[in-house]
């Protein structure tokens, strides 16, 4: 695969598609309204399941580690570095960060890497953090004041606008300066602020309502911390976060390793070294 700048002075604007058998091809609006063209190559990974943008959940996840590192190494005065040091850092191969790239255009500079602001200004406009992110957000129990006062939303231009609870105790209380709302003020806050994404910090049994409830409201982007799986219009986008899922996962890892006989030598990329995937509007 390989997309290319129409010209060099476009940048990230227009990318055009560099046409070869058995490629499928479609303009995909990423970000704040930039377009990239990616494909399918369905000769060469005719195994694998695209996602509905044709470009793989888990190259979106992988980019999203790759940004994070960026930031922090640009922060420590770092300028430029190379895919096989920033493989390095995250427990990937050089040619996997290259082809995670790939997907959607062609960075670097020859003898020199990757100029790192570059290349997380070019990582936001893939992500669509360019731009900010208000968020709505029901339940304001435990989980609910911890995210509110989790200062990493706003570093990759999120911020929680309003928060919503059923109960009439929490309902006026202010924390980290949002007041608690009833939930008949839902659909005013949201339209009135311009919101599109919300968060589910309910119970489980309540999960489902509270979706329903963004929904309604005109939420277009849901991250589900309920242990449950939510049923949603095909337009609405989930992301589920379920900490016991990953606590499974790890200790799957982990008695992997207890159990590996002791003549076979470790590999650290054998475990926890992709990130989890997460799909739209429905859990794998």
């Amino acid at each position: 695969m390989a997309l290319q700048p129409l010209h060099p002075d476009v940048g990230l604007e227009r990318f055009a598609i560099v046409h070869s058998p058995g490629l499928k091809s479609s303009n995909i609006p990423l970000g704040s309204g930039r377009y990239f063209m990616v494909t399918e190559d369905t000769n060469e990974r005719p195994n694998e399941m695209p996602s509905d943008a044709t470009v793989p959940k888990v190259v979106v996840s992988r980019i999203s580690l790759y940004l994070r590192e960026l930031q922090r190494l640009q922060s420590a005065g770092k300028e430029t570095i190379s895919s096989s040091q920033l493989g390095t850092l995250l427990g990937f191969s050089d040619a996997q960060v290259r082809k995670d790239l790939g997907f959607f255009g062609q960075f670097g500079y020859p003898g020199v890497g990757y100029r790192c602001d570059e290349l997380i200004n070019a990582m936001r406009d893939i992500l669509g953090t360019n731009q900010s992110w208000p968020v709505v957000m029901i339940g304001a129990g435990n989980l609910g004041l911890a995210l509110l006062g989790y200062k990493g939303f706003g570093q990759q231009n999120f911020s929680i606008e309003a928060a919503f609870d059923a109960d009439s105790k929490k309902i006026g209380k202010v924390i980290q300066g949002i007041q608690i709302q009833p939930l008949n003020e839902l659909s005013k806050t949201v339209k009135t602020k311009g919101i599109r994404l919300g968060m589910v910090v309910v119970p489980a049994n309540r999960a489902q309502e509270a979706a329903n409830d963004l929904v309604k409201a005109g939420i277009e982007g849901i991250v589900n911390f309920a242990p449950v799986t939510l049923t949603l219009p095909a337009n609405v986008q989930e992301v589920a976060v379920d900490l016991a899922i990953e606590l499974e996962q790890l200790s799957f890892a982990v008695t992997s390793i207890l159990n590996r006989p002791t003549d076979q030598p470790s590999d650290p990329h054998d475990v926890l070294t992709n990130p989890p995937t997460v799909s739209p509007h429905q859990r794998d």
